[in-house]
Order: structure tokens, then sequence, then C-alpha cells
């Protein structure tokens, strides 16, 4: 027999929808704010990479791929993706697990802890143009501190131009983004850390285990979601990563040293973007851009839940 629906029914139904309407009210502004700053600049961009369009006069008419098979043919394209896959490797691990240990540290009890806190984050207060500005004089040819220090030491002859070589260049910028980003994932591990059940802790410590085992039995799996976290945002704002190698370049010109050295991709949708103008092009970059950090970020954070397996 076929179920029958009372009158009181309807406004029932009615009436516990209206109840969610609080609720969509509340997130309703972030899928807006999504919209407008987000999903439409995506999808406006993707079109752009399909015109020839010059960002002054406007569209040139439809190219289809053109941009993307020039793209691919070019030749900086190709140094300006190893650049950057290089800096993000060479700053993003040893910088996370570098965080990692500073957060264990500052997790323990310490005279005047808080204030140790507060330092870790000193790097989040200054500017990034001053600090590529600061450490462009410190990697400085012939008058940085760098290559004083390492001269003293024994450890180089002649001073080193750092801005010269591929990896010397990779290696001053990935220690500029270090210096900026250690601390801020750090207090992130440390407060994931604290909040651990102590009584995981004091169990450990009754079976004999030292601090290093507790840590790795104990501390990382507690905090693997963060860790997934801050591994998925480092790997995006690492491969897009622009303001440290533009500062670090003298010329200015987007072009990351004289040989593309440590051009960047941000560096050269920058160029062809803002200084050549050709907006279907930068786009195609961009486009690529896009796709590439999407594929990264998901298989690094399908290593580290695997990892938690």
């Amino acid at each position: 027999m076929a179920a029958t629906t009372t009158p009181a029914a309807a406004p029932r139904r009615r009436g516990s929808r209206l109840r969610h309407l609080p609720a969509y009210s509340f997130v309703a502004p972030f899928f807006l704010v999504f919209g407008v700053f987000g999903l439409y600049p995506l999808l406006y961009t993707g079109w752009v990479s399909l015109h020839h369009w010059d960002r002054l006069t406007g569209d040139g008419g439809f190219a289809g791929l053109d941009n993307f098979r020039e793209l691919f043919a070019d030749p900086d394209f190709y140094t300006a993706l190893f650049n950057t896959f290089s800096i993000f490797l060479l700053s993003t691990a040893p910088q996370l697990l570098l965080a990692l240990g500073v957060a264990w540290l500052l997790d323990r009890r310490l005279r005047a802890r808080t204030t140790w806190r507060a330092l870790v984050l000193v790097p989040q207060y200054v500017s990034v143009v001053a600090v590529a500005l600061v450490f462009s004089q410190l990697f400085g040819r012939d008058f940085g501190i760098v290559n004083w220090a390492l001269q003293h030491a024994g450890l180089i002859s002649d001073p080193i131009d750092w801005t010269a070589d591929t990896w010397s260049s990779h290696l001053a910028i990935a220690f500029m983004v270090m210096w900026r980003w250690t601390g801020y994932n750090a207090l992130i591990y440390l407060a994931a850390m604290q909040a651990v059940p102590r009584e995981l802790y004091e169990s450990a410590m009754v079976d004999g285990a030292g601090r290093l085992l507790t840590f790795r039995k104990i501390t990382v799996p507690a905090i693997r979601p963060t860790l997934l976290f801050t591994v998925v945002i480092s790997t995006i704002g690492g491969l897009q990563l622009f303001a440290e190698p533009m500062l670090f370049d003298q010329q200015g010109n987007a072009e990351g040293g004289t040989e593309h050295q440590f051009q960047t991709l941000t560096l050269m949708l920058y160029k062809y973007g803002f200084i050549n103008n050709d907006a279907g092009y930068a786009s195609a970059v961009s486009w690529v851009l896009f796709l590439i950090i999407a594929v990264v970020a998901a298989a690094n954070a399908l290593l580290v839940r695997r990892s938690g397996r």
C-alpha cells in the first residue's frame, strides 16, 4: 500500500530546510569570494590563453592551442621549469625538516619559552622585499658576508658570484625562503604537538622509550594531518616563488640572470604578461603552472598519507 503524505508533512520539510539557512549564510561569503577572485579569474585566464591577446590593445583573434604549442617549444620554459623545481626542492624539504626540529625543541620545558616562540616569528614581521635586499647583500660577490666567512674558513679561495651560476643562485634564494618560512611552519607544528595527549608520552616514558623514539613513534604520527597541510601549502608557495628571485636579480628585469639561471615560471609569466604585454602567452604559462602545482600538491599529499600506513 503506497504511503500517503499528510498535509502537515510539507510544512515540516520546508521548516527543516529553513533551519539550515543560517548555516548556508555563514559559508556563502566564502563561495562568493572564491567565485569572484578565484574561479572567475581562472576561467577567464583559460579563455585568454586561447587568443592572441595584447594586454594594451586587447583580443587579437582566436589562437586555439598556438600559445601552448609555442610554450612547449620554448627552451626558456624548460629552463624556468627546472629552476622552479630546483629552488623548490632546495628550500622546501630542509625548511619543513628544520621547522619540525625547532617545534620539537620549543615543545619542551624551556626557560622563557614564550620569548623563544615569539622570536621564531620575527622573519614574518619583516617585509619580503627587505629580506631579499638583505640576502642579496649577504651573498654579494665582493663584499658579501657569506663569501668572507667561507674564505676565512678556508672553504673557498676566490669569491663566489652567487648570481652568475645556476646552483649558487638557487642555494642563495633557497636560504631566503628557508629563513622566512621556517619559524612560521615551526609554530604550526608546535600547536599540533601541544594537542597530542600527554598520557601517550608518559606511557612511552614508563616503557623506557627515549625522546627520539617517542618523537618518531608518537609525535610524528599524531601530527600527520598538520604535516600534510604544511606540505601542500609549501608546495603551492614554493612553485609560485616570485619576490625572492625577482629581487635577487640586480637588473630587475624578470630575466632571472643573464642566462635565465634562476628565472622561475612566475618570473617568466611576469615577463611576458607585464613587460612584453603578451597576455595570451602569459595566460598559457599560468595555466601550465596551475596544472603543475595541482599535480605536485596531490602527489605530495598522497605520499604523506601513504607514509603513515
